[in-house]
């Protein structure tokens, strides 16, 4: 293309995580700034979120999604910063151009210093579960029902069964009950909610909805619609238990059943993706693999709080700005503590630590593969405890974090390795 428009800091998405990685660049002296939106409006899937609850951290009052969306929108605007709706960003190259389309421009090639990425997630779909069974109307994701009810005005249906007990799926019981279906169960396979505790009492205990944990669906019925399912007991493998079948007679299933960072754009442009969150390796910048370009929200990692999607954001955007300003970051010469998910911990982020750019307040995020009751969470560089704190009770649907102190930088600079784990704790 002849025509390449030139901008200091391009941000793919227009959800919370990059209008506030956008609004924080901005704030650190940032400009020239294009937020890429491929939806028609910015928010991202706040927007379909009537429910309040958010913002309780970050603005410390209780908003619902399309409030605290509207929050960032406002300033967005107030700082001037540009953004294209319709706009799908189909390629990203390292040098850090992006190719888009859309109905005005067309074609739209963009060179950026900066890139960051926040193009959010999807679900996972029946196609990936492999339930047999025939295809009728009536199934589907748990995200698509929610919009259908809180945006297009429509029901999916009068009797429900939800499979997978995500934050959405949890929402969507009580969301259908209060449109006068009837939510008839909420299966999981796990033999643990993968949803908020909050989300559970809330959401089904009060509604009375039955939660059955070690439990899926395994076969369909109907033909042209849904008819009912069949439910069975899972064993410690999730297979099937014969005989546990019984069937639940129902004309739509939500599927909850997990989240999967958009990152086809990341791969494409040679980003090292972590194989457990399905997002791309960063460090305590938020920096990828690829120098000067820098992912947050729930293209890293799925978040369980959209106030905690802001704050890396944030990060995200200082990172950025910083990088634009002043160039390479500090430790850029192989410099790096490696962060290691060690026993009971499924992931941490970042994967490394620049041993120049740790300061107090840094945060390492993670979560464990189980619940835990009375757990001690334990930091080791090497083979050196350097850090340890007693919980009362530890989930998979609930991210933990360490926040670092001044004396415990000072005792990390040291190490090549760093291990977090959970001891002690009641499976």
């Amino acid at each position: 293309m002849d025509d390449v428009k030139a901008v200091e800091l391009a941000v793919v998405g227009g959800g919370p995580a990059g209008m506030a990685a956008a609004v924080e660049a901005a704030r650190a002296g940032i400009r020239d700034i294009l937020i890429l939106e491929r939806e028609k409006e910015l928010g991202g899937i706040l927007q379909q979120c009537i429910h309040n609850g958010f913002g309780l951290h970050v603005f410390r009052e209780e908003l619902t999604g399309p409030e605290y969306a509207e929050r960032f929108i406002r300033q967005v605007k107030e700082y001037g910063i540009d953004y294209r709706l319709n706009t799908m960003v189909i390629d990203i190259t390292p040098d850090k151009i992006l190719r888009c389309i859309n109905p005005v421009d067309g074609l739209l090639e963009i060179k950026a210093k900066a890139v960051i990425l926040a193009m959010g997630c999807r679900e996972r779909t029946r196609g990936a579960l492999n339930i047999p069974g025939t295809r009728p109307a009536g199934i589907l994701t748990a995200g698509t029902a929610q919009r259908f009810v809180n945006i297009d005005g429509y029901m999916p249906g009068k009797r429900i069964v939800i499979l997978g007990s995500g934050d959405i799926g949890l929402i969507m019981a009580r969301r259908m009950t209060l449109e006068g279906a009837k939510v008839e169960m909420v299966c999981e396979i796990m033999p643990y909610s993968s949803g908020l505790t909050r989300n559970i009492a809330q959401c089904l205990n009060d509604y009375n909805i039955p939660l059955l944990l070690s439990h899926t669906v395994t076969q369909i019925h109907g033909k042209n619609r849904v008819e009912g399912v069949t439910v069975s007991k899972v064993d410690a493998e999730r297979k099937p238990i014969p005989g546990t079948e019984r069937y639940v007679e129902c004309d739509t299933v939500l599927l909850s059943v997990g989240l999967i960072p958009e990152n086809e754009l990341s791969r494409e442009a040679g980003i090292v993706l972590d194989p457990v969150t399905s997002g791309p390796v960063v460090n305590e910048s938020m920096e990828t693999s690829v120098e000067g370009v820098f992912a947050c929200g729930n293209v890293l990692h799925v978040h369980d709080l959209v106030d905690y999607v802001t704050e890396e954001a944030q990060l995200a955007g200082r990172s950025a700005a910083r990088y634009i300003l002043d160039g390479l970051l500090a430790g850029e010469n192989g410099d790096m503590i490696t962060l290691k998910a060690g026993k009971g911990v499924r992931y941490t982020v970042p994967q490394n630590i620049n041993r120049n750019e740790v300061s107090a307040g840094t945060r390492i995020l993670f979560r464990v593969d189980n619940i835990y009751e009375n757990p001690a969470i334990k930091l080791f560089g090497g083979n050196e405890e350097m850090y340890s704190v007693r919980k009362t009770r530890v989930a998979p649907g609930e991210m933990q974090r360490i926040v670092l102190n001044k004396v415990l930088v000072d005792k990390i600079r040291n190490v090549g390795e760093l291990t977090v784990q959970i001891e002690s704790g009641d499976v």
